[in-house]
C-alpha cells in the first residue's frame, strides 16, 4: 500500500480583544492560522466558526507578533558565553522565553580568550540547530573583543584587543553562518576593514563600547556600520562640544540604535530623548538578559565575568552594571511609559523592527503570508497566556 504522505492540515482561530499589528489595532479582532502560516487578520466577525478550526478565544487579553531579542546573554541558568559551563542547556533557556512571549531570540557571546570563544561558538551553532521547546535561536550576536578597554562595561578589559581581521573571520566561520552581528569600536586602528569583512560575510557592523569621537564615528557609518549597540551605556555621555558616538547615531538616520528597555540602564528622559530623535523603525529594543533572567538571586556569570544579582539587580563585583534579569515582555511597555510611543510604536520596537533590521521578513507582524508566531497577554497584567512559534502552541497558562 502507498503510504499517504499528504501534511495534515491544522486550522486554528485565535480571538482575542484587540490585536497589535504592530502596525495599527484591531478591536475585537481574530487571527487565522494553517499549519505554520497566518492566513486571515481582522475582525472576528469575519470569520465562519466552522467544525474545521480549533477556536481559542482570550476574552481579556491581546495579541501581539511574537517577540524577538536580538541581545540577549543568557536567561536560566543558560549562559550564551560558557555553554559547556552552565547550570541549564539552551533548551531551558528557549523554554523560559517562550513563557514570556518571545519567539525568536540572538544568543549573545562576550570576549574571552580566542580559542574558548572559538570552541564555544561552534558548539553554540551546533545547540542552535537542535530543535527547541520554545523560542527558536535564529541568530548569534558578538559582542566584543574588539572592543574599547576603557568602557569595558562587565567584559574584563584583559580580554578586549585590537582589531584582528583573521581572528574576526575565525569567529564568524565558528558560528557557522549563525552569526549575525558583531560590536566593535569605532576608534580601533583597521574599524573600516573590519566593516568590510563583517558587510562581506553579511555580519552588521554594531558600534558599542566605544569613545568614538565624530569623525571616527562617520568614518564608520560611511564604510557601512548601521547598528549601535545599547545606545547611552557603554559609550561617552552626551556634551554640548564634543560631539561622540551617542550624538552622531541619535541624529543620523543611517544608524538603528537598540535600547535596554528594564528601567534600569538607560534613564527615562534618555529613552524619550532617543524616541524622539530616532525614526521609529530605527528603535530596537533589547533585554540584555543574562543567566539569571528567570532565576532567584544568587552568583551567576556572564562568560568570564562574575556577576551578583541582588533583588533582581546584576552587577559585578566591582558595582558595574552587569546585563539584566529582564526580558522583553516586561520592559516594552517603558517605551510607553518614558519614551512616550503609542502601544502599536512601543510593539513594533520588539517585533518589526528587528526583523526587518536584521533580515527576517517572515516575521514580525500579524499579516497573511507570516509565520504564525503570536504573543497573548492578559490586559492590565500583561501576564503570558499563550505563546505560539510556526504555529505550535509552546506555551499556555495554567487554566488557559
Amino acid at each position: 500500500m502507498r503510504e499517504n504522505t499528504k501534511k495534515q492540515r491544522i486550522r486554528r482561530l485565535y480571538i482575542a480583544d484587540y490585536l497589535i499589528t504592530p502596525d495599527h489595532v484591531i478591536r475585537d479582532g481574530a487571527v487565522l492560522c494553517e499549519n505554520s502560516k497566518i492566513i486571515a487578520v481582522g475582525g472576528v466577525s469575519g470569520f465562519n466558526l466552522n467544525e474545521e478550526l480549533e477556536v481559542y478565544t482570550f476574552e481579556n487579553g491581546y495579541i501581539t507578533p511574537g517577540f524577538l531579542d536580538t541581545h540577549i546573554h543568557g536567561s536560566c541558568g543558560f549562559d550564551c558565553s560558557r555553554v559547556n559551563d552552565s547550570h541549564n542547556p539552551l533548551a531551558a533557556m528557549s523554554a523560559s522565553l517562550g513563557e514570556r512571549g518571545t519567539t525568536g531570540f540572538f544568543p549573545t557571546v562576550v570576549a574571552d580568550e580566542p580559542e574558548k570563544m572559538i570552541a564555544n561558538l561552534h558548539v553554540l551553532a551546533q545547540e542552535m540547530n537542535k530543535t527547541l521547546p520554545g523560542a527558536d535561536a535564529i541568530g548569534i550576536n558578538i559582542e566584543g573583543p574588539f572592543l574599547n578597554p576603557e568602557k569595558s562595561g562587565a567584559q574584563p578589559s584583559c580580554f578586549l584587543r585590537e582589531i584582528d581581521l583573521k581572528l574576526a573571520a575565525d569567529l564568524i566561520d565558528a558560528g557557522e553562518g549563525l552569526v549575525k552581528v558583531m560590536t566593535f569600536a569605532p576608534e580601533l586602528q583597521g574599524s573600516e576593514a573590519l566593516i568590510k569583512l563583517l558587510r562581506e560575510r553579511n555580519v552588521i557592523a554594531s558600534m558599542g563600547h566605544s569613545l568614538a569621537g565624530e569623525q571616527e564615528t562617520l568614518r564608520a557609518i560611511a564604510a557601512g556600520a548601521n547598528h549601535c549597540t545599547h545606545l547611552f551605556n557603554g559609550m561617552n555621555p552626551l556634551h554640548q562640544r564634543q560631539v561622540g558616538l551617542p550624538g552622531i547615531v541619535l541624529t543620523d538616520d543611517r544608524v538603528t540604535v537598540e535600547l535596554i528597555i528594564d528601567g534600569r540602564h538607560v534613564h527615562s528622559r534618555m529613552v524619550d530623548l532617543a524616541c524622539r530623535c530616532k525614526p521609529l523603525r530605527q528603535i530596537i529594543g533589547i533585554s540584555d538578559g543574562t543567566m539569571a533572567s528567570g532565576m532567584p538571586d544568587g552568583a551567576y556569570h556572564i562568560g568570564p565575568s562574575e556577576i551578583l544579582v541582588r533583588d533582581g539587580f546584576s552587577q559585578t563585583a566591582g558595582g558595574k552594571l552587569a546585563g539584566t534579569t529582564a526580558m522583553l515582555d516586561s520592559g516594552w511597555h517603558s517605551l510607553m511609559s518614558c519614551g512616550h510611543l503609542s502601544e502599536t510604536k512601543a510593539a513594533q520596537a520588539v517585533t518589526f523592527n528587528p526583523a526587518e533590521h536584521f533580515g527576517f521578513a517572515d516575521r514580525g507582524e500579524l499579516l497573511p503570508g507570516k509565520r504564525a508566531d503570536l504573543a497573548i497577554f492578559e490586559k492590565g497584567s500583561n501576564r503570558t497566556l499563550m505563546t505560539v512559534r510556526r504555529g505550535e502552541m509552546i506555551y499556555r497558562a495554567e487554566g488557559i
